[in-house]
This record gives structure tokens, C-alpha cells and sequence, in this order.
């Protein structure tokens, strides 16, 4: 009897995200790499494979308290597709020559490198980062630019997106940055879900400077929160500074420094930023033309849409289109 062979197709391996943990472990920027590859999934027909990897033995004794007891060691992220350094506990502890070691070898067979926040001490001392574009925390910059004064520091940023090499600012821009890395692999309809999962915005407009002693808007002067909910059911119209001074009760001048005071931008940076964002959405999930798409979002014409976009996102509505409006069951690497 004939035996059948390639009778049912084969399943393409699933993405391999391996995180590092050590001594001294970030709690929170492990929590978000657990919850957002991590995490089980069976509404999804493929999702991530996922392995923790220790630096050390363990256990490993993490910040609150908490440890983790990894099943494998640095080995591991040698198989990975990605891998993510959630922190790191002493910016001012050099890494260990060993892991060095690993992350180059793992990069030079095509891995993957994400940091969280502190992460990126850890990949600044391999070396990779030596010329390229990323962030951390608004707290570290001073220190790392001081440290590694080769990378292009992106300090207004909440993650840099290097392909190979991803960098987060702060402990919950990592959130951004993983629903980011999610988009990029398994479309925008998918990170939708597990951003609706997480309860949290699928992507923040903005940068760090508005969270740097920079509160926005207070309960006794909704002024600011008024104002935004106003915009967004206008983006499609020209909307001025007049309009919005008049809208806010105050004068251009006062509108202009309170709103930069509460935001970092400018009243009319902000209102651009909300128009990008409505043009990404539309981008990834609709058909319209480049030219419909600018007219809903208030650009005006094709040629506008397409300067702004080369400008803030560094790539051309389509090309945006091209690599973004993917199928569910996509994943690139």
C-alpha cells in the first residue's frame, strides 16, 4: 500500500519571543512581556511560542519580592525568533560578557532585540545601537548619551522602531511598543483584540513630554479634555488656532502656552498628530484611495497627506498601507 505523503499541510512554526530574566528582575516590564506574547490565546489560530531565559540560576528574586524560576538558561535565546530585555537592574552595572555574547550571536542569525525602558543598556553595550535611532526613559537619556554617545537618541519618543533593534521609553511605553510589534507581525485587527483584552488604547499618539511633570488638564479645568473631544469630531474640517482659542474661552497666546504646558506640542502639532492617527486607521483597515483618505482626515489633498506622513511616520501612505493592512494570520519573521 502506497503511503501518502504532504497529505495535510504543514503548520508554519510559530514565533519564538524569549525574555530575559535576571537577578534583580523589572517586575512590571516582565509583566508586560508575559501578558502581551505570553498569555494563551485560543480565540487566535496562531499566536506566539514563548520561553523565559535566565541570566543566572534560579531563582531569581525580583523587584517586590516576587521570583521567577526560568527552565532554561541563556541557551535559549539562541533558538529565538525575538528577544526582549525587560529592563535592566543597575544602569550603571555593565552587562555580562556572556550575555553580550549570546544577544550578538543571536542578531548575526536573525533574532530580534527589544528593550523596555532600562532594557536598552543591554543592547547599547552590544554595540548594535552604535549610529541607529532609540529611546528609554526621559530619566536615562542624560546617562546613556553620556554612556554610548553613538546612538541617535529619540528622547520626544515613546519606541523606536529600527527593524531588527526596538527600543521603548519608559516602563509602560513598552505596552506601546509590544501592541506595535504585534501590528507589524500579526495585523492591526489582531492587535486591536489583545489591546481590547488589555483594556488600553491600541496606539498613543504623542511622546514622552507629555508625561514629564506635565499633567494634562486638571478636575477642577477640563479645559484641555473638552477641547481634544472637540477636535476629534472636527479632524475632517480646517480647523485653526482662532477657532480653538474660541472655543476654549482664551486668547491664541494663553491657549498656545497652557496647551504646549499640558501636552508638548503646539495646539496645531496636536490637531496634526490626531489627523495622522485617523489616516494610519483608515489606511489599515479600509480601501480608499490616498486622496479620500486625506479628505476625511482634514489634510485637504493627497500631496499634504503624503508630506506629513513622510515627515512624522517615515514612509508614504501607501507604503504605510502595504506593510500595515495585512490578514489576521500574518506573521513576517
Amino acid at each position: 500500500m502506497t503511503k501518502l505523503r504532504n497529505a495535510k499541510k504543514s503548520t508554519p512554526a510559530p514565533h519564538k519571543i524569549a525574555v530575559l530574566a535576571y537577578k534583580g528582575l523589572c517586575t512590571f516590564e516582565f509583566g508586560i512581556a508575559v501578558e502581551l506574547f505570553g498569555l494563551p490565546r485560543p480565540e487566535l489560530e496562531r499566536w506566539y511560542a514563548f520561553e523565559v531565559c535566565g541570566l543566572e540560576k534560579g531563582p531569581l528574586r525580583a523587584t517586590g519580592g516576587v521570583s521567577v524560576m526560568p527552565r532554561i538558561g541563556l541557551s535559549g535565546l539562541l533558538r529565538a525568533d525575538t528577544i526582549l530585555i525587560p529592563g535592566w537592574r543597575n544602569p550603571d552595572e555593565p552587562p555580562p560578557p556572556r550575555l553580550i555574547r549570546t544577544l550578538l550571536a543571536a542578531h548575526k542569525r536573525g533574532a530580534r532585540l527589544v528593550s523596555i525602558c532600562s532594557g536598552i543598556f543591554v543592547l547599547a553595550a552590544t554595540g548594535l545601537l552604535d549610529g541607529r535611532r532609540a529611546t528609554t526613559h526621559w530619566k536615562y537619556v542624560e546617562k546613556l548619551s553620556s554612556a554610548f554617545p553613538s546612538i541617535q537618541l529619540q528622547p520626544d519618543v515613546l519606541y523606536v522602531d529600527e527593524g531588527d533593534i526596538l527600543t521603548s521609553a519608559g516602563s509602560a511605553a513598552g505596552i506601546d511598543l509590544c501592541l506595535h510589534i504585534i501590528r507589524k507581525d500579526f495585523g492591526t485587527l489582531i492587535a486591536n483584540k489583545v489591546a481590547r483584552r488589555l483594556v488600553v488604547s491600541p496606539h498613543r499618539e504623542g511622546g514622552q513630554a507629555q508625561f514629564i511633570d506635565t499633567p494634562v488638564g486638571e478636575p477642577s479645568s477640563p479645559w484641555l479634555s473638552n477641547l481634544l473631544e472637540w477636535i476629534q469630531k472636527r479632524l475632517h474640517d480646517n480647523i485653526t488656532v482662532e477657532e480653538l482659542a474660541d472655543h476654549a474661552r482664551m486668547s491664541k497666546r494663553t491657549l498656545t502656552r497652557r496647551f504646549a504646558a499640558s501636552t508638548g506640542s503646539s495646539p496645531l502639532e496636536w490637531v496634526t498628530s490626531l489627523r495622522i492617527r485617523r489616516a494610519k486607521d483608515l489606511l489599515e483597515t479600509t480601501a480608499l484611495s490616498v486622496e479620500e483618505v486625506a479628505d476625511r482626515c482634514g489634510f485637504g489633498s493627497a500631496p499634504t497627506l503624503r508630506h506629513h506622513f513622510r515627515t512624522r511616520v517615515r514612509l508614504t501612505p501607501n507604503g504605510y498601507r502595504a506593510r500595515f493592512q495585512r490578514g489576521p494570520d500574518r506573521v513576517d519573521r
